[in-house]
């Protein structure tokens, strides 16, 4: 899972992306570096990690991971009416989803870029940029379609003009302040626009960055926030990106300890993560054995055969069948001799939707 960071200049984009990947990015970059873009991973904490763990005793145990990309300082242009372009737009167009930084602290010395900190005026600022780099995508599609038009042999003309008149309403709407995934598209319409990897298509995670002095109130505010921004593809999380960076740099012990002294929700990381996971439709199964515990990230409800190919293709292709127990049931038994002692260890075939948790052990032949 690739995550895209944006946000307006100074709102604590780099600051949220160390506090997510326990990075160590400069939060004040040199303008040589100020355009090169941060890449971090982030360990997903999966509390059903340690259970497995106790059971099996691996040499090593293997999270689920999450890739963020964040640009330290917004490209020239972001703040005006000029759409996203360039390297930047590239990047963000291959990720999976969007987390888009909202500036919503004070700080005297670091001065918002507008003169006054207005969390609900950068969101729909950013909103509107996202916007404008689809915008820009769909218009030059649809002239080039009503050139091509003109001179389209007759067994083509059809099909171009039913990609015109999609990609004309899609259009629309979006001149109507309705982003790509909040429309109602057909299947040929969400087919058409899979290869244009448009921004306002992906889901987002909206970040709410609060200061410290309001982080007793950060639950409240984002009840609701949740009430006026959740939506289709959409989330939201409050934190505060300065006191989760600080956190992310202690042992989890000492973090553990100073959250509990604060009153402090579980951390900022595995709330962002599990955000982007419900938006994503993502689950985890999990592969177990005395050599590796290992998480695994997949889309909801895929099959089992192409569960074995996140693993490796080499399975995918030799697939027989896979052996499940789900997660509950294994806690249960204790092993995976009783699960099969008890007839909770089953066999399942390639057209299995796998569900969150399952432990898979598949069987292959190539």
């Amino acid at each position: 899972m690739e995550i895209g960071i944006v946000g307006l200049q100074k709102s604590g984009k780099t600051t949220v992306f160390n506090a997510l990947s326990k990075g160590y990015a400069d939060i004040n970059p040199s303008s040589a570096s100020a355009t090169k873009p941060n890449l971090g991973i982030a360990k997903v904490q999966d509390s059903r990690l340690r259970p497995l763990e106790d059971m099996f005793h691996p040499k090593k145990t293997v999270p689920a991971e999450v890739k963020y990309i964040d640009f330290p300082k917004a490209p020239e242009g972001l703040t005006k009416a000029q759409g996203i372009a360039g390297d930047f737009l590239n990047l963000l167009q291959k990720t999976d989803a969007l987390l888009h930084v909202v500036r919503a602290f004070q700080e005297p010395s670091v001065p918002h870029v507008d003169g006054s900190v207005e969390p609900h005026r950068d969101l729909d600022a950013m909103n509107l940029e996202l916007a404008f780099a689809d915008l820009a995508i769909l218009e030059r599609r649809v002239e080039r379609l009503e050139s091509e038009l003109k001179n389209v042999k007759a067994t083509e003309r059809e099909g171009k003009l039913r990609e015109h008149a999609a990609l004309d309403r899609i259009k629309g709407e979006m001149e109507n302040e309705v982003p790509i995934r909040e429309q109602q598209l057909s299947d040929e319409e969400s087919k058409l626009l899979a290869n244009f990897q448009f921004l306002t298509a992906k889901p987002m995670l909206i970040v709410w960055n609060i200061g410290e002095d309001d982080v007793a109130q950060a639950a409240e505010l984002e009840e609701n926030l949740k009430q006026q921004y959740s939506k289709q593809g959409v989330e939201i999380v409050v934190l505060c990106g300065k006191l989760e960076m600080d956190l992310a740099k202690m042992d989890d012990e000492e973090s553990e300890e100073f959250r509990k002294d604060m009153g402090l929700q579980k951390p900022g990381l595995q709330r962002a993560i599990s955000s982007s996971y419900q938006l994503l439709g993502l689950v985890s199964f999990f592969t177990v054995g005395a050599d590796e515990v290992r998480a695994w990230t997949i889309d909801r409800d895929i099959p089992a055969v192409k569960a074995a190919a996140k693993i490796h293709t080499d399975i995918e292709r030799g697939f027989i069948r896979a052996e499940i127990i789900s997660y509950d049931h294994m806690l249960e038994c204790g092993s995976l001799a009783e699960g099969k002692k008890r007839g909770l260890l089953r066999l399942e075939g390639k057209t299995y939707k796998v569900q969150d948790g399952d432990i898979i052990n598949f069987l292959f032949n190539v």
